[in-house]
């Protein structure tokens, strides 16, 4: 029998009982099931930790998945700040988070990304770590706030970088392709930037800011 690489790994890194928990809310809900895997999450928790983040900015919460991952790798006094779009699925991460016992680490805001972004821009936040896993067609106004808003040294993960293939794939050309492409290319090219694009989970890209 014949195993993906992905397969083996999250065959060896099961998920424990609490983040079942989240993908079973999702699928009850009808919610898009795109939690990240769970071997990928526990790559979330180490980077935060390797980093010595205190501050974490997550673009897209759903369920609370990547959050509790993310909470996991904070230490004393670290916050993690989530940026969700719809009220419901802020709510239902904002429970499992409270399952976990961070919800006291979480703020939580509700609305387009792009405007939260402004906002936390206006207030002056400073971030050690972002997570960036929303609307495609958007990435590009993500990654300018994140290095804008970064703090020296600071860490930015982009999810879902193949798109299921579709980015590998010159023949598709569809807006959220395109931003996903020039997302890729700029971070591989900004000279603000030190980056790597990792071959699995869809693609994960990471930048340390200089």
């Amino acid at each position: 029998m014949h195993i993906t690489p992905d397969d083996y790994v999250n065959q060896l890194y099961q998920e424990d009982e609490k983040l079942v928990e989240v993908k079973q809310a999702i699928q009850e809900r009808g919610m898009p099931e795109v939690s990240v895997a769970p071997a990928y999450g526990r790559l979330l928790t180490m980077l935060v930790q390797i980093s010595g983040a205190q501050e974490v900015l997550e673009i897209g919460a759903l369920g609370g998945y990547s959050g509790i991952c993310l909470c996991r790798g904070l230490g004393k006094g670290g916050r993690l700040t989530s940026l969700e779009l719809k009220e419901e699925y802020s709510a239902l991460a904002g429970s499992h988070l409270e399952k976990s016992g961070f919800r006291e680490m979480v703020e939580y805001r509700i609305g387009p990304a792009a405007d939260s972004l402004a906002e936390l821009k206006r207030e002056g936040r400073r971030f050690d770590f972002f997570f960036i896993d929303a609307d495609k067609e958007n990435y590009p106004v993500y990654l300018d706030y994140a290095i804008e808003l970064a703090n020296p040294g600071a860490i930015i993960a982009g999810d879902n970088c193949f798109l299921r293939g579709r980015t590998l794939n010159t023949e598709k050309n569809g807006p959220s392709v395109q931003a996903v492409r020039h997302f890729n290319e700029r971070i591989a090219s900004d000279e603000r930037l030190t980056s790597t694009l990792l071959p699995a989970y869809d693609g994960l890209i990471l930048a340390r800011v200089k």
